[in-house]
C-alpha cells in the first residue's frame, strides 16, 4: 500500500483510532441548541463541541421539529450520558447541562461569551493544532465550596462530564488541553476557560532553544558564536515573566517536544484557545427539564407552596400512569377479541366441511398467494369473473400470466369496402390479397410519398413574426415571394 501524502496524510493522522475500552467507559456528550439562537451563538455551540472532543458528536444535526425525547431515545444506544443545550429568549441566553436519562438539569445564564476566532485573532502566537483534540481535556474546578449544596451538585455534574484520569497510567504526552471552571464568591459567577498546554525546557535562553529546532539560525551578523548565546537582546520581555518557580516542574516522563527530558525542569505554559464564557447558576431541577425545582437563584417559595406544587406534580404523574394502564388493558382486550374471532371462524369452516371443530389434529391450510382459492374455501362459491381479473385467478398461486398479443392479424384498416380485394364477412372487412405498400406509393416504412411537411418562402421577403430575414418559416408574417406548396401525389392506378 502506498504511503499517503499531503492532505490525505493529515486527515488520516487526525482521525487516529481510540482504544475501544476507554471509548466505551468514557462519558459522551451531545451539544445542540433549541429554537432560534442566532449566528454568533450557533458558532459558540460549535466551539463547545470542539471543547468536548473526542467524546462528542461533532457533526450532530437537529431539526426544528425534534423534541428532547428524540435525543433521549438516541442517547441510549450511542452511550451518551450528558446533554449541553443552548437556548435564547428575548432577555437572556441559557445553557443547560443535563444528565441522561434521569437528570438532574442545571441551568446557567450566560452573562458574557467570546468565540474561539476572536481569541485566536488577539494572540500573537496562537497554539492551535488538530492533534491536541484527539485526547480529552484536563478538568480543573476552582473555589467550588462543599458547604453550599447547589455548588457541590453543580461541581459533581461538571466533573462527571469528562473522563477520569488514572494517575498511575496516564501519559503526559496525551494531556494537551485544560478546561477551567472558576467560581467567584463575590460576583457568584463561574468563569469558563479553555487552554492549550505547552511544555518548554526551563533554564534555557531563546538562542539555545533556536539551536534545538530543525531550522538553523542566521549567524551572519555575529563575530563569534558566543555573541549569539550571550546577547541579551535574544530574550523577550514576556519570557522572563512567564518562567519561574510557579510554573516549573520536574518531568517524570519524557515529552514529545524538543528539550524536555526526564528528571529535568520544564516550564508549563497555558495558551488560551477559546471559547470564553461567564456563567451564572440559576436553577437546578430533577429529571430532564420537567422535575421538581431543587434550587433557584431568584425565586424562593414557602413550605406550603412547595408542598402544593409537589401535589400537583404527583397528580399529573398518577393520571399519566392510569392512562398508560388503560391503554395497555385496551390493547390486551383487543388482542383477546381478535384471537377469539379467529378461533370462531376456523370452527365454523371446519363444521361446514363436516370436520370436528374440537379436534386439534385437523388443520386448514391455505395458499396465501392464491386469492381465488382462498375466496372459494372461505365463501364456498365460485368468485365472479369481475372480482378477480384474469391475470390474478388464472395461474397457480395467483401469479400474473404474461401478456401475449397476436400480431399476425394486425393490419391497417381502411374505411369502407371500396378498396379492391375486400369483402364483408360477419361485419368485418377482410382482405383476400396481401397488402402491398408499392401499390399505394408508400415506402417500406409506411410513409406516403409527397407528404405535406411545411411551407417555406422562396426568394427574398420581409421578415415574419419570428424576426427571420429572407428565407424562413412563414408564421403569419407579411412576406413577399412565392410560396411553394407540396401536394399529395398519387399513382395513376389510384386516380
Amino acid at each position: 500500500m502506498a504511503r499517503k501524502k499531503g492532505k490525505a496524510r493529515k486527515a488520516a493522522r487526525k482521525n487516529l483510532p481510540v482504544n475501544e475500552d476507554e471509548f466505551k467507559k468514557a462519558p459522551h456528550t451531545f451539544v445542540f441548541h433549541r429554537g432560534v439562537i442566532g449566528k454568533n451563538l450557533l458558532q459558540l455551540m460549535l466551539d463547545m463541541r470542539r471543547v468536548m472532543e473526542p467524546y462528542t458528536a461533532a457533526t450532530l444535526r437537529s431539526r426544528r421539529k425534534n423534541v428532547l425525547k428524540d435525543f433521549v431515545s438516541v442517547a441510549g444506544p450511542l452511550g451518551v450520558s450528558h446533554f449541553i443545550s443552548f437556548s435564547r429568549s428575548d432577555a437572556n441566553i441559557n445553557m443547560r447541562i443535563m444528565r441522561v436519562p434521569r437528570g438532574p438539569t442545571v441551568t446557567f445564564r450566560m452573562r458574557q461569551y467570546c468565540l474561539t476566532k476572536d481569541i485566536q485573532s488577539s494572540l500573537k502566537k496562537p497554539n492551535m493544532y488538530a492533534r491536541q483534540f484527539q485526547q480529552h481535556p484536563l478538568l480543573v474546578l476552582n473555589n467550588f465550596s462543599k458547604d453550599q449544596p447547589e455548588l457541590k451538585l453543580a461541581a459533581t455534574l461538571l466533573q462527571n462530564m469528562f473522563p477520569s484520569i488514572n494517575v498511575h497510567k496516564v501519559q503526559l504526552s496525551d494531556i494537551r488541553r485544560c478546561v477551567l471552571f472558576n467560581y467567584d464568591p463575590e460576583t457568584k459567577l463561574i468563569e469558563f476557560r479553555h487552554y492549550s498546554i505547552k511544555v518548554v525546557p526551563a533554564g534555557m535562553s531563546k538562542s539555545t532553544k533556536k539551536l534545538m529546532q530543525n531550522k538553523v539560525p542566521n549567524l551572519g551578523r555575529y563575530q563569534d558564536v558566543s555573541d549569539f548565546f550571550l546577547n541579551a537582546g535574544q530574550l523577550s520581555e514576556s519570557e522572563a515573566e512567564l518562567d519561574g518557580e510557579h510554573n516549573e516542574v520536574t518531568l517524570p516522563q519524557a515529552m514529545a517536544s524538543r528539550g524536555n527530558m526526564i528528571t529535568q525542569k520544564s516550564a508549563i505554559r497555558l495558551v488560551e484557545i477559546g471559547p470564553r464564557m461567564k456563567l451564572q447558576l440559576v436553577k437546578i431541577e430533577e429529571g430532564l427539564c420537567q422535575g421538581e425545582v431543587i434550587f433557584h437563584q431568584f425565586v424562593s417559595k414557602t413550605q406550603d407552596e412547595v408542598a402544593a406544587a409537589r401535589n400537583v406534580r404527583r397528580k399529573k404523574k398518577q393520571l399519566k400512569e392510569n392512562r398508560k394502564k388503560n391503554q395497555d388493558a385496551d390493547i390486551e382486550r383487543k388482542e383477546q377479541e381478535k384471537a377469539a374471532h379467529r378461533a370462531k371462524c376456523v370452527a365454523g369452516m371446519l363444521k361446514k366441511k363436516g370436520m370436528d371443530p374440537t379436534s386439534k389434529n385437523e388443520t386448514v391450510t391455505y395458499e396465501d398467494d392464491d386469492d381465488t382459492e382462498y375466496y372459494r374455501k372461505e365463501v364456498g362459491e365460485e368468485p365472479d369473473p369481475e372480482l378477480f381479473p384474469q391475470h390474478q385467478r388464472g395461474g397457480p398461486g395467483g401469479k400474473r400470466k404474461p401478456f401475449k398479443r397476436d400480431f399476425s392479424s394486425s393490419r391497417k384498416k381502411f374505411k369502407g369496402s371500396s378498396k379492391p380485394g375486400t369483402e364483408e364477412k360477419g361485419g368485418k372487412a377482410s382482405t383476400s390479397k396481401p397488402f402491398s405498400p408499392d401499390k399505394w406509393n408508400m415506402k417500406s416504412t409506411g410513409r406516403p410519398k409527397g407528404r405535406v411537411m411545411n411551407k417555406r418562402t422562396v426568394g427574398k421577403g420581409k421578415p415574419g413574426m419570428q424576426g427571420s430575414k429572407g428565407k424562413g418559416n412563414v408564421h403569419g408574417g407579411k412576406g413577399k415571394g412565392q410560396v411553394a406548396k407540396f401536394k399529395f401525389k398519387m399513382s395513376k392506378s389510384k386516380r
